[in-house]
């Protein structure tokens, strides 16, 4: 986007570099010294800005530092099973720095006394074969009967070692607990939502539509899908309108639905459980109407019209099932948890529209409309962007604003300020 330089950029870039390979002190000596030099400059509001990092970043060094006499760069590698559920936790060290954990959950069937240990073997052979593998990797348990003559890999060796494997098992038992509460959680969702529906099974697979558009301009519609109450990325569709009027929402949800469901109703896709429109009771009609057209009005429905002021909690839910349209709209409480179901995949369908609208409208434009103007080439485009703070703020300029940037001449900035309002109009 233009809104920081390549220097600035790179420099960032060898900061968190220095900070990943365990040398902090360089990163605050450079941090200190940018604060400095940007208060005897007068840039208050820059220095300002270094010195909240400074104080990040010692907070998190002070949370993080394992200690120890020498640098370390390790990885700890723990697998616990607990309830038949297999976590495999790896702690990295860089540095004399623990930078974090990660839970992994390997797919492995049977709950048996070497469940751990298979799994740990697999995870590794996994994921150093894809991932550079650090000075020394401490597993636990360690899979092997007979010492190995192999210092790189191995059980702890001491205390410090010990007390790191100690951290990694206790993170991987507080994840298998996490992922066990989710799901729970999950289930109840499902099940709320089931009732208060008046649903005979679980709405296991959700599908959910939404319109994104600017003044009618690159209409976009999306599709999430939901499957057991857990968002299914590799599910979701976007698509392209075309041939319609511009900002006729219900002409872009038909085309939309249609373009779906006629491979539903060819069995080339199943069929959704529940099918969710964010939209009114217009929205929602006319997609019976196409359900109806291709012989699937058996399909059930909900419209999910937005609340007074577009308030988040007091939605409308228009509901038709396969019994038909029920005679009053359902409004379920707040804290309702598959109110809460129905919410989030309403707003990552929205989310998901809007991406797709912003890339499409983009993409006739390619370049910024600052790059359209004659005489505008990288480095006035970047003195720009930085004096104003970004596109917006050049936008939000006068002329004579624009004059006081180094490089832009009056007649210049005269020619600024004319593309980039004709542009909005």
């Amino acid at each position: 986007m233009g809104l920081v330089s390549k220097t600035e950029y790179a420099a960032d870039v060898r900061l968190a570099e220095l900070l990943l390979k365990g040398r902090p002190t360089e990163v605050v000596e450079r941090l200190t010294s940018q604060m400095e030099i940007a208060a005897e400059a007068l840039q208050f509001e820059s220095a300002a800005v270094l010195r909240d990092q400074l104080h990040s970043l010692q907070t998190v060094l002070h949370r993080q530092y394992v200690s120890s006499t020498r640098d370390h760069d390790v990885d700890i590698v723990a697998a616990v099973v607990d309830r038949g559920e297999l976590c495999v936790n790896l702690a990295m060290v860089r540095g004399g720095l623990h930078l974090g954990d990660r839970a992994h959950f390997p797919q492995i069937t049977g709950a048996t006394e070497l469940l751990a240990d298979e799994g740990l073997v697999a995870f590794i052979t996994q994921y150093y074969s894809h991932q550079a593998a650090p000075a020394r990797i401490i597993v636990e348990p360690w899979p092997l009967k007979e010492p190995v003559d192999q210092p790189k890999i191995g059980a702890a060796k001491n205390e410090m070692e010990r007390a790191w494997v100690q951290m990694a098992q206790n993170n991987a038992r507080l994840a298998l607990t996490a992922r066990r509460q989710s799901k729970l959680r999950t289930g109840d969702r499902l099940d709320a939502l089931k009732v208060a529906l008046e649903m005979v099974e679980l709405p296991r697979r959700i599908e959910c539509f939404d319109i994104s558009h600017t003044m009618g301009e690159g209409t976009v519609a999306s599709c999430v899908v939901c499957v057991d109450g857990a968002m299914k990325k590799s599910d979701y569709r976007r698509f392209n309108i075309q041939g319609i009027t511009p900002g006729d929402d219900y002409a872009a949800m038909r085309q939309t639905l249609t373009r779906r469901y006629e491979r539903v109703a060819t069995g080339e896709i199943a069929a959704p459980d529940l099918i969710l429109i964010d939209g009114g009771k217009g929205q929602h009609g006319v997609a019976r109407e196409v359900f109806d057209e291709l012989g699937l009005g058996h399909l059930f429905s909900i419209g999910v019209a937005k609340g007074e002021g577009r308030r988040p909690g007091y939605e409308t839910l228009f509901v038709h099932g396969p019994g038909g349209r029920r005679d009053q709209p359902l409004q379920l409480a707040m804290d309702h948890p598959g109110f809460h179901l129905i919410q989030e995949i309403r707003d990552e369908a929205h989310r998901f529209a809007i991406v797709g609208h912003r890339a499409r409208r983009a993409k006739p434009r390619g370049r910024s409309t600052l790059e359209n103007v004659p005489g505008i080439g990288p480095e006035r485009r970047r003195r720009l962007l930085a004096h104003f703070g970004g596109l917006d703020g050049v936008k939000a300029a006068t002329v004579e604003d624009l004059c006081r940037v180094d490089g832009i001449s009056v007649g210049l900035a005269t020619e600024i300020h004319k593309q980039l309002h004709s542009v909005e109009r």
